[in-house]
Formats: C-alpha cells, sequence, structure tokens
C-alpha cells in the first residue's frame, strides 16, 4: 500500500479506537451513574447518531469545497474540544450536548477519510475501502477492551484517554495528510444525485433490500445499549463485557478465511449470504436470550460475528450491482443512511420496550424483525429482469 493510505489506514485506527472508548458504556454511564432511565438514555444516543448523519453530509459538502485535508482537520478539532471538555464537564445535561458535537465531528471526517482512500491508491480497487475497514474493527476491539479495563477504575479516565486518542489523531492529520492529493476527486452529494431520479425497479428494488437491513441494525445496536445494561444487572463485568467486543473485532480480522470458504462453497450468490446471515443473527438472539452467565453471551458474540460478515459486506455490494452509471454515490448513501437509521431507531426503541415490559420480548421483538428481514431479502429482486437482477458470486 502507498505511504500515503497507511497514514489514513493508521489514522482511522486512532480515531475509532477513541470513540470505541466510549461508546460501548455510553448506556451504562448514562443509566447507572447519571441515574437516568434506558428510555433516556436510548434518546440521547439517537441524537448522536443523528448529529453523525448531519456530520457525514456536512464533510461530504466540504469535501467538494477544501478538499479532504482540511475537512478531516475541521472533524477532528470539533471532536477533540469536544472530549477535551466532556473530562471536566461529565455531569447531566451537559454529557449530551458534547455527546453531539462528538458525534457531528466524526461524522465529518468518515466521509472525506473514505474518499481520500480511493484517491491515493485508485488501482487497488476494494483493497483501500478493506484496509479501513480492518482498521476500524481493529480499533473497536483495542478501545472497546482497553475502555472497559479503564472504565473499572473511573469513568473519567475513559474521558482522559479518548482526549489524548483525538489529540494523536490530531497531530498524525495535521502533518501526514497535507500533501495527499485529493484535487482528482469528485464526489455528488446524496439530494444532488435524488434529482436526477432514481424511482425505477432498480431503486425500488434496493428500498426492499434495505428494509432488512435497517431491521438488522435495530437488533445489532442493542448489544451496545440494553443488552450492556442487561449484562451489568447479571454482575458481569465492565471489562467482561468489553471482552465481547474484543472477540467481536478479532474474529471480524482473523475469521475472513473461514468466511471465504463458507462462502465460496454454501452460499455462493449475495442472496444466499444475506440470508444465511439472518439466520445466523437469530441464532445469536436465542442464545443471548437464555444467558445467564458470561460465557452464554460470549457464544452468542462469536455467533453474531459471523452473521455479521455475512450481512455487512453483502448489502454495500448489492447495491453496487444495482446502481447504473453516475447513481454509484446515491446508492452507497442510501445504505450507510439506512444502517444510521437502524442505530438511531434501535437504542430508543429497545430502551422503552425493556423499561416498560423487560428483555425476553425485546429479544422476541428482535428475532421477528429479523424475519422480516429474510423475507424482505428473499423477495427484492423479484420484480427485477434477469439483466438488472445481481448475480454476482458472493464476495469471498
Amino acid at each position: 500500500m502507498p505511504r500515503s493510505l497507511w497514514l489514513l489506514v493508521i489514522g482511522m485506527l486512532i480515531n475509532v479506537m477513541g470513540s470505541s472508548f466510549l461508546w460501548p458504556l455510553n448506556t451504562i454511564y448514562i443509566h447507572d451513574h447519571l441515574g437516568k432511565t434506558l428510555t433516556v438514555a436510548g434518546v440521547v444516543l439517537m441524537l448522536n447518531a443523528a448529529a453523525t448523519v448531519i456530520g457525514n453530509l456536512v464533510g461530504g459538502v466540504l469535501f467538494d469545497k477544501i478538499g479532504g485535508y482540511k475537512t478531516i482537520l475541521i472533524g477532528i478539532i470539533i471532536t477533540l474540544v469536544s472530549v477535551t471538555l466532556l473530562m471536566f464537564f461529565h455531569g447531566w445535561p451537559i454529557y449530551v450536548y458534547l455527546l453531539i458535537l462528538i458525534g457531528f465531528g466524526s461524522g465529518i471526517v468518515f466521509p472525506a477519510t473514505y474518499a481520500l482512500a480511493g484517491t491515493v491508491w485508485p488501482e487497488g480497487g476494494r483493497k483501500p475501502f478493506n484496509a479501513i475497514y480492518v482498521a476500524q474493527n481493529i480499533g473497536v476491539a483495542a478501545g472497546a477492551s482497553l475502555g472497559g479495563i479503564v472504565a473499572s477504575f473511573s469513568f473519567t479516565y475513559i474521558f482522559i484517554a479518548n482526549a489524548a486518542l483525538y489529540a494523536i489523531f490530531f497531530f498524525i492529520a495535521i502533518f501526514g495528510y497535507r500533501n495527499i492529493d485529493d484535487t482528482n476527486v469528485s464526489q455528488t452529494s446524496i439530494l444532488e444525485e435524488n434529482r436526477k431520479g432514481n424511482n425505477g425497479p432498480r431503486f425500488q428494488a434496493l428500498v426492499i433490500l434495505c428494509i432488512g437491513y435497517l431491521l438488522c441494525w435495530v437488533g445489532y445496536v442493542q448489544w451496545s445499549t440494553t443488552i450492556s445494561s442487561h449484562t451489568q444487572s447479571l454482575d458481569i463485568s465492565l471489562s467482561q463485557y468489553s471482552l465481547l467486543w474484543t472477540v467481536n473485532g478479532v474474529l471480524i480480522v482473523c475469521a475472513q478465511p473461514l468466511i471465504s470458504l463458507f462462502v465460496k462453497y454454501f452460499a455462493k450468490t449475495l442472496k444466499k449470504q444475506m440470508i444465511v446471515g439472518f439466520v445466523v443473527f437469530i441464532i445469536s438472539y436465542i442464545v443471548a436470550a437464555n444467558a445467564e452467565q458470561f460465557t452464554g453471551f460470549l457464544v452468542a458474540m462469536v455467533i453474531l460475528t459471523f452473521g455479521e460478515m455475512l450481512i455487512w459486506p453483502a448489502v454495500p455490494t448489492i447495491a453496487d450491482s444495482l446502481a447504473s452509471k453516475g447513481r454509484q454515490g446515491f446508492y452507497q448513501g442510501f445504505v450507510n443512511s439506512t444502517a444510521t437509521g437502524g442505530r438511531m431507531i434501535g437504542p430508543l426503541l429497545g430502551g422503552l420496550i425493556v423499561d416498560y415490559y423487560n428483555m425476553n420480548l425485546l429479544f422476541l421483538i428482535i428475532i421477528s424483525l429479523l424475519f422480516i428481514g429474510i423475507f424482505t431479502t428473499y423477495i427484492y429482486d423479484k420484480k427485477l429482469v434477469t439483466g438488472d437482477s445481481p448475480q454476482k458470486e458472493a464476495l469471498q
């Protein structure tokens, strides 16, 4: 890989590691330390996700106007100032305001980083994006693991470590990204693509596909919200809970050969890959619903991770297959918006169900939503003619 891409990969790793110190523990902090209900925690996380969506859109516009280097710096500065203030002011409601700013700032960074990754190694195809993806997962694993250990001493140390990592990212960006050439990148905003018209059978197929994708994210995000709080009620320590995410990240990086073999021999099309992934997700939630000790949740997380590795790469690949020339950006933007929508709805829905009913009902609802996802995945391309239907073999 080019040196400039290595710098982007390292920067992304540190960026995600910093955010992963905090995001898995947000619900626990709001619920247990600030004394708020799970519903309130869900609203706060929804606001954070909404701010991230706005940040993504702003980041794309800024990238078009001022380039990736300045855009990334703006996002880092907003985030760094917010996490620095969080070290001193982490009571209610200032915690909420700063969490929203953190979401907005980090949202600005991501589209610019991905655009730059494609620019510095255009002949690399999918490789630069895969490198960024792997860096994200390593960052999640390391950040979540270390975050749980640090939080077991004091949550204040979490805020200090978070600020320190973003400071490191700032210096990497200001000195390492200055000479990265992004002059040849031309992005089209989602709104501009939408004006061109995307209401044909291909876009309808994408909408149907993304219904299941959204429902999948509604369930997945429970692991960092309601399920995290549920583990605390079962006397599972913060360090053990954080270890679940470490296992998740390590498997995503190390178990790719197993997934490749499975896809090659048992799930040769993207549709089959997704349907199997949904079934694996359902099994994971059945295991988690019956878990009362750490080992039960560990088994559920391992199963969940294999489902994630089957579904997450398939959806953007199908979107790319469905998109006609000049529509790729809009289709990928729609996919990303769907995932963020699931992350916004999930915490609030889960918090309401657990606050007013119980965890068992939540698990039952998640499993039901995943069955709906299987159905929408099965029918999404039924109205497409043979030439329009994605027939690519699954990623290997």
